[in-house]
């Protein structure tokens, strides 16, 4: 397995007159890999001739420095997962000071509104560091596909706005949510649950479940206020937002309309861990 740790060992590797004929997948992460990422890699490898895999919490789309140091990093256990799917993976693995080349700061970016909707109005600037972050990976490892989970729907579309509108040349795919046998989405920050609120926050998916049978005969507000009204009763959860929202826009709907698309999404603490998740409606 290649493993590169700086700018200069990918860029290298990417001049390389064989590679410019073959396709290049990638799949970012911030490690902790689980089973979700693994089948973003393996969809990237069967797909492409080259898989690449990033492994870097990003500073700058932290707006909370305890969440960033809390944030898991298990390195070698990520390299020994992304070696059993294939050991031809290319991992790159760099430090902040390298990738930022010394100057750790987010540019500012224009998604169209999408940056402003629900996570956008939670975290102060962390769609910017997204955005930074991924311009940086795409213009240095120059990716032909690159593969995101839904889990984070609205960073998909940000992604989506980010290629299209910066004709960063890169085609972005999406892929399903991965779960646990229980319901509960994958990721990485449920390392840091307890046995018993991981076994709680399977309510999350269960509400999201009820909320789509409802979305059927009833309006967007009424099922919003249902879904609060669960989460008060629940004293394992603080409901950050509960939104039902245009897929394209991800603006809150306000009526319902058989020619467009809806997601629900929530976003909730147990444990003082910030967990989220969203299903499609219709």
């Amino acid at each position: 397995m290649t493993i590169f740790n700086t700018r200069k060992e990918v860029s290298d590797f990417i001049k390389d007159s064989l590679i410019k004929s073959k396709t290049i997948g990638y799949v970012p992460t911030m490690g902790a890999l689980h089973q979700g990422h693994a089948s973003l890699i393996q969809q990237s490898v069967s797909e492409n001739n080259i898989t690449f895999v990033s492994v870097f919490v990003n500073p700058t789309q932290f707006d909370n420095t305890t969440d960033l140091d809390k944030y898991p990093r298990t390195l070698e256990n990520d390299i020994e997962l992304i070696k059993e799917i294939d050991s031809n993976i290319i991992v790159f693995a760099p430090t902040a000071k390298e990738l930022y080349k010394g100057n750790i700061i987010s540019k500012n970016y224009s998604f169209d509104g999408l940056e402003h909707e629900m996570e956008g109005k939670h975290r102060a600037g962390h769609f910017d560091g997204v955005g930074t972050v991924l311009d940086l990976f795409f213009t240095l490892i120059k990716p032909t596909n690159a593969y995101f989970g839904e889990k984070d729907f609205q960073q998909l579309q940000i992604v989506k706005k980010l290629v299209s509108k910066y004709k960063l040349g890169v085609h972005i795919i999406g892929c399903e949510i991965f779960r646990e046998d229980s319901g509960l989405a994958m990721s990485s920050r449920n390392e840091r649950l307890s046995t018993n609120a991981r076994k709680e926050a399977v309510f999350i998916n269960e509400t999201l479940l009820a909320a789509k049978k409802q979305f059927d005969t009833k309006s967007a507000l009424k099922v919003e206020e249902w879904v609060t009204k669960q989460f008060a009763k629940n004293k394992q959860f603080n409901l950050e937002y509960v939104s039902i929202a245009n897929i394209d826009t991800l603006k809150p709907v306000k009526r319902k309309s058989k020619k467009q698309q809806y997601r629900i999404f929530i976003a909730a603490f147990i444990d003082n861990i910030r967990l989220i998740d969203n299903i499609a409606l219709n």
